[in-house]
């Protein structure tokens, strides 16, 4: 969120970024970049604009029968009320006129996690005589870094999450042993019911698949259909939690239900070797300290499941931002495949490295582990100890 406090930091991203300000904008929810960093609390039910300039006092840009969610905006900086479009057009011109501005916008929809801001607005902004380019490093820069606080929580929540995953596939294992039917929905919720004992906000319930079901790389296990784990097939378990607060854990693991299969195997070893080679390439562009778009990174992972012969079965990008307001958050993503991501990694970035394998009626396997870039420049990967072998239940 934008404060008195952050603003230099802000105004510094804005001035690396070559632009005269970051122009802010949005209209019910259309752009949640605007919504995190103005965290205007309240009906808004009209459209905001807010100009931060390279140097200066921000200025926002608010309709009169809606000034309540602004209660937080420093008083030294500037508010211009308008109710009429005659007069929110003539404001926003006065702020943009003449000067080089970034918005969330990307040619193309090259990166569409900084791409809100809808055409007719692009088109106001531009008729008002400012040039528009990308705010995608800027957003990078004050959006999506973690603090190094953000960054000490994310290691304690990564510790927990591994290890949730670790018991449960024991447990279900001692189940089975048991003779006793396990089906996936009765597993995801002895996970959330694990994080919120912890005291941990899960945002959204996690993936358990069973055998084919994990082909689908955002299954959705059902109590409404219920899925009997059956010994021999493989089992996945997609999970991530946070501290109130902090960041994101987001990890997969993989596990067969007794001994795994040749093909298990085979499938497990490409996927596993795929991330490994994607930190190795990561670890390579950081030491090297020249800027660098993670795309490479994607490169690296990609390059070794198609080598297996896996490469039609890669379905997705290699990893997503992890962000201080979302999982998959708003910086730079592990992704030459899916989006033309241009942006590049900068200390603070967090991501996830994932990649996976889904042959529909078959299998399904992925591996994920976290990564982050400190001030120092230096790799840090999340769990401390990440998956070798299958887990054997």
């Amino acid at each position: 969120m934008l404060t008195l406090d952050n603003l230099p930091a802000l105004q510094r991203a804005i001035a690396d970024a070559g632009v005269d300000g970051w122009l802010l904008y949005d209209f019910r929810g259309v752009n949640p970049i605007t919504n995190g960093a103005l965290g205007l609390r309240g009906m808004v039910s009209r459209r905001v604009f807010a100009f931060v300039p390279r140097t200066g006092a921000p200025t926002a840009v608010t309709h009169n029968i809606e000034q309540g969610p602004w209660r937080d905006w420093p008083s030294a900086w500037h508010r211009v009320r308008y109710s009429t479009w005659q007069q929110l057009e003539s404001a926003v011109g006065a702020l943009v006129k003449g000067k080089r501005i970034a918005m969330e916008y990307s040619p193309g929809d090259a990166v569409p996690y900084v791409d809100y801001i809808p055409g007719g607005v692009l088109e106001m902004v531009r008729a008002a005589g400012a040039t528009v380019v990308t705010s995608g490093e800027i957003v990078t820069r004050f959006y999506a870094v973690w603090t190094p606080a953000q960054m000490e929580s994310h290691v304690r929540v990564a510790e927990i999450v591994a290890r949730t995953a670790r018991e449960t596939f024991a447990a279900v294992g001692a189940r089975l042993a048991k003779g006793e039917q396990v089906f996936e929905h009765e597993v995801q919720r002895a996970v959330i019911d694990t994080f919120v004992a912890a005291g941990l906000d899960y945002d959204h319930e996690p993936i358990v698949a069973a055998g084919a079901n994990a082909a689908d790389a955002h299954y959705a296990p059902s109590a409404k259909r219920p899925r009997a784990l059956v010994k021999g097939e493989t089992l996945l378990i997609d999970l991530w939690a946070r501290e109130p607060g902090g960041i994101f854990a987001d990890q997969t693991f993989m596990g067969a239900l007794g001994a795994p299969s040749a093909r298990a195997t085979q499938v497990w070893s490409a996927v596993r070797d795929a991330r490994d080679a994607a930190i190795a390439k990561l670890k390579d562009l950081v030491a090297a300290g020249k800027p660098f778009s993670p795309g490479a990174v994607d490169d690296a992972a990609r390059a070794v499941i198609t080598q297996r012969g896996f490469g039609e079965y890669f379905w997705h990008r290699t990893g997503h931002s992890i962000d201080a307001r979302q999982l998959h958050g708003a910086g730079p993503n592990v992704d030459h495949y899916e989006t033309r991501e241009e942006r590049v990694l900068v200390p603070g970035c967090g991501f996830s490295i994932e990649p996976g394998v889904y042959i529909a009626g078959e299998i399904g396997m992925r591996s994920e582990v976290n990564a982050f870039l400190d001030a120092e420049g230096r790799v840090t990967i999340t769990p401390r100890e990440i998956q070798r072998d299958l887990i054997i239940a």
